[in-house]
């Protein structure tokens, strides 16, 4: 199958991002929200993001206007009709994808492929709630969508080969960077990321360095951009701790524990930048 019109639900940060990058190559997109309004507010995003790609000589004022006319934003799922590709990326909210995939599984064609942005949620559950589970994949783009080269492609147990291909190609189209993996909570990114996270709190909490020498030593030691605690300022404490706890939970292994100290300071209403403090002030 060949995919030229992708649908997105949802146009928040990854929905209009994963327009963005779609646009931008080539690929036609309809864009769903609730409300006009948001729609609109997704669509000032991208248009946001590509004049910052003119101002760095990225793009031309030609390549935008065409990237936009590529995005059609509706309010109404009837419009993803178009698509052979439907791509989920609602809240992080399993009774909500829920409600939101049934919807379309009875709307858009048998032949059509179903994703889900989905960062931790079971794509075998998700899938076994459609009609088309051997057409049903999870896609996760990581922010920001238009400039994170990795997507990670997870097949559910009845993915069938030729979804998964499909999927890996336009993915490729969109100058990114997939790898295949199997269906398991975190995935790999987030499996091994947040609990390196939480084990930076337990070193915080035992006092073994203060925050700024816990991140260069990260950051300096082991190459990485951005040091572990002001990555969980950035993702939000309250999203690190509720990964911790499905891990605990699914696994039931006790190296999944959530740190003590993450769990005060998110009782403590600290999460991080959104809220303008977390392990640092904003």
């Amino acid at each position: 199958m060949t995919i030229q019109t992708v649908g997105i639900i949802g146009a928040g940060t990854m929905g209009n991002g994963i327009a963005q990058a779609c646009a931008v190559s080539g690929i036609n997109v309809v864009m769903v929200d609730i409300s006009d309004a948001a729609v609109q507010k997704g669509l000032a995003t991208v248009a946001g993001s590509l004049d910052r790609l003119i101002k760095k000589e990225k793009i031309t004022e030609a390549d935008k206007s065409a990237a936009l006319a590529r995005i059609k934003t509706s309010t109404s799922y009837d419009d993803l009709k178009a698509a052979q590709l439907v791509i989920e990326a609602a809240t992080e909210n399993y009774e909500l994808k829920l409600k939101i995939l049934k919807q379309v599984d009875a709307l858009v064609a048998p032949e059509v492929i179903i994703a889900s942005n989905t960062s931790s949620i079971s794509i075998t559950k998700l899938a076994a709630a459609t009609s088309r589970a051997d057409r049903f994949i999870g896609m996760h783009f990581f922010n920001p969508v238009p400039m994170m080269a990795l997507v990670e492609i997870i097949r559910g147990l009845q993915t069938s080969d030729a979804t998964h291909d499909a999927v890996k190609a336009l993915a490729e189209a969109l100058g990114k960077s997939p790898i295949t993996v199997k269906n398991a909570p975190g995935f790999v990114v987030n499996r091994i990321l947040v609990p390196m996270i939480n084990e930076a709190f337990f070193v915080l909490a035992e006092g073994l360095a203060t925050p700024e020498d816990i991140d260069a030593g990260m950051k300096l030691g082991c190459n990485q951009p951005i040091g572990p605690l002001a990555l969980a300022d950035m993702i939000g404490l309250d999203v690190c701790l509720a990964v911790m706890e499905v891990y605990l939970t699914e696994f039931g292994d006790s190296k999944y524990r959530p740190c003590p100290l993450l769990k005060e300071m998110v009782a403590a209403g600290r999460l991080g930048r959104k809220t303008g403090r977390g392990v640092y002030s904003y």
